[in-house]
């Protein structure tokens, strides 16, 4: 009876029965995701101890001047900006092409194998794809090999930005390619028709349309990238970006306040960047 009552009272009020069916996904990410973003927030208003290496509650922006006085930071700082958007770039550029001939150019058989064959790397490792990257630009790889340098290897920040770029890939190909798909052919074919050429075609009439989707796998590539700190170390040689800073000072450091100032750059990064293109409707292509 209980039950048949319950059933009403939600069937009538569907504002009640949508809270109760989000209710405790909600909970999840205020306590898991909002919660942990307020507490390093809070903690990187911490000090540490100097006797025991404790952090001490409190209220300091040291750890704040610390990172904007020093330029070593500031240089790592705009070191991880610079491959974020390398990375970007890079992904873009190869994404385009293979999105647009699996949209507009293969047979529907071939589409769908050519989308299982951008998403089969993402079922190996992250480690397995990066140490197989250090293999091949390392001494005797083939890279090396292929160059003739001697048993020379190539690690840095080049190495970081290529390796990177083919990790997050598939990231950057299926919005443009889910983009793609949404722009009518007729549109192409009218443009060809009143004589554009290829060219032509792409700069005015698809890449406005595609735009919203290159963002929105932009929005992948670029955050994937601020975040990492496990490929700079497997090809990075000495190179060092911002998120090797916050690791350093969790795990060598033992600082934990430090670590979590250092934290705030790139969520500060990506909220500054959503908010620029949320008018651009790329949030609609995630």
């Amino acid at each position: 009876m209980r039950t048949a009552t319950l059933s009403r009272v939600l069937y009538r009020k569907p504002l009640l029965r949508l809270g109760s069916l989000l209710s405790l996904p909600l909970l999840w990410l205020v306590i898991a995701y909002l919660g942990s973003l307020a507490a390093m927030f809070l903690t990187a208003f911490w000090t540490v101890d100097a006797f025991t290496g404790n952090p001490v509650p409190g209220f300091s922006l040291g750890n704040f001047g610390s990172l904007f006085s020093d330029p070593t930071y500031l240089a790592v700082a705009a070191r991880s900006l610079g491959v974020a958007a390398g990375v970007t770039v890079i992904d873009a550029i190869i994404a385009l092409p293979l999105a647009f001939f699996m949209a507009k150019v293969a047979s529907p058989r071939a589409q769908r194998f050519l989308v299982a064959a951008v998403l089969t790397p993402l079922w190996a490792s992250y480690l397995v794809k990066a140490y197989a990257w250090r293999v091949m630009l390392g001494g005797s790889g083939v890279l090396d090999w292929m160059i003739g340098g001697g048993s020379q290897s190539y690690y840095g920040l080049t190495a970081t930005t290529v390796t990177l770029a083919y990790l997050w890939l598939p990231y950057m190909i299926l919005p443009v390619y889910a983009g793609l798909e949404r722009i009518p052919n007729s549109l192409i074919e009218a443009s060809s028709d009143l004589g554009a050429s290829a060219w032509r075609t792409f700069r005015s009439v698809i890449l406005p349309l595609l735009f919203p989707a290159v963002v929105a796998g932009s929005i992948f590539t670029f955050s994937l990238t601020l975040g990492d700190y496990i490929t700079v170390k497997i090809v990075g040689g000495k190179s060092q970006l911002f998120a090797n800073v916050i690791y350093d000072n969790v795990v060598t450091a033992d600082n934990l306040p430090f670590a979590a100032a250092a934290g705030l750059f790139p969520v500060a990064v990506m909220v500054i960047y959503l908010a620029a293109v949320r008018r651009s409707g790329a949030l609609d292509n995630l």
